[in-house]
């Protein structure tokens, strides 16, 4: 499997639970913070839930 590294750029507050739960999944608690995930599809679809706050790249 593909890694792909998944970056926190903007603020959970404000935000609605579900996306707030989605970042706590993924390992994202501040911005700035990179985690590293394989890339399942349940990732990708966790990524894209939240594509407007976090950036990603392949690792």
């Amino acid at each position: 499997m593909a890694k792909i590294k998944v970056k926190q750029l903007k603020s959970a507050i404000k935000r609605p639970l579900n996306q707030k739960r989605t970042l706590e999944a993924l390992g994202l608690k501040r911005i700035g913070q990179v985690v590293e995930h394989e890339a399942t599809a349940s990732i990708v679809g966790m990524v894209n839930k939240v594509k407007h706050l976090v950036s990603t790249e392949e690792a």
